[in-house]
C-alpha cells in the first residue's frame, strides 16, 4: 500500500514512506510541513431490512458484483451516525424506509481495508422499489433466499447467521473476518 500517496493534502509536497517517530508501522508522511498521513478502513453500513418472516435483498445494478443480490448497505459518510447511515443506504438502495433496532454483526475485510457494520431493521411499510444501484428489490424467507447469487461474503455471513438464529432476543453482537478478497 506504501505507493497509493503521492503528495500531501495539506501542503502538497512530495511523501515519502517509511519509519516515523513514536510508531510501530511505516507510513505516509511528509518531510515540508511534517504531517503524518494514515491509511484507515472504510466503514459500510447496511441494514438487514425485516418484514415477518421475510428479508428485504437488492439486486445490484452496479459493479462489484453487477446482478448478485445483497443487503442495502454502503459506504458510511462523514457527518451521519452509522445508524443514520444504514437507513440513508437502505432508502438509497430500495426506496425503502426502516426503523433501526440495533448492531447486528461486525464484519471485517482486512486486505479490502473495510469493516462492515450491519443493521437489524424493520420495514416501515411494503413501499420499496428499485433506487439508482439496485436492479430489482425484493423480500425472499430464508429457503427462497438465492445463496448461489449473494454478492459478499459479509452479506452471505450476516444472512445465515440472520436465519439460522433469529436474532430478536438475544442482544448479541456477530464478529466475523475474511481475509480473502469480498
Amino acid at each position: 500500500m506504501k505507493d497509493i500517496l503521492n503528495y500531501c493534502s495539506k501542503c502538497g509536497a512530495k511523501l515519502f514512506f517509511g519509519s516515523v517517530p513514536d510508531d510501530d508501522r511505516e507510513r505516509h508522511f511528509c518531510k515540508s510541513c511534517g504531517a503524518i498521513h494514515y491509511r484507515n478502513p472504510n466503514i459500510i453500513v447496511g441494514c438487514i431490512p425485516r418484514w415477518e418472516d421475510k428479508v428485504l435483498l437488492c439486486k445490484r445494478a452496479i459493479e462489484p458484483c453487477l446482478g448478485k443480490w445483497t443487503l442495502p448497505a454502503g459506504f458510511h459518510e462523514i457527518g451521519e451516525s452509522v445508524e443514520e447511515g444504514a437507513a440513508r443506504e437502505t432508502l438509497e438502495e430500495a426506496n425503502a424506509r426502516v426503523e433501526i433496532s440495533r448492531l447486528y454483526a461486525v464484519y471485517n475485510l482486512p486486505r479490502l481495508g473495510q469493516v462492515y457494520l450491519i443493521f437489524l431493521s424493520d420495514l416501515v411499510d411494503l413501499d420499496f422499489s428499485p433506487g439508482r444501484e439496485s436492479l430489482e428489490v425484493r423480500l425472499f424467507k430464508e429457503k427462497e433466499t438465492p445463496w448461489d447469487e449473494i454478492a459478499f461474503s459479509a452479506v452471505t455471513f450476516a444472512l445465515k447467521e440472520y436465519f439460522s438464529s433469529r436474532p430478536e432476543d438475544s442482544g448479541e453482537v456477530l464478529m466475523g473476518t475474511r481475509h480473502t478478497h469480498f
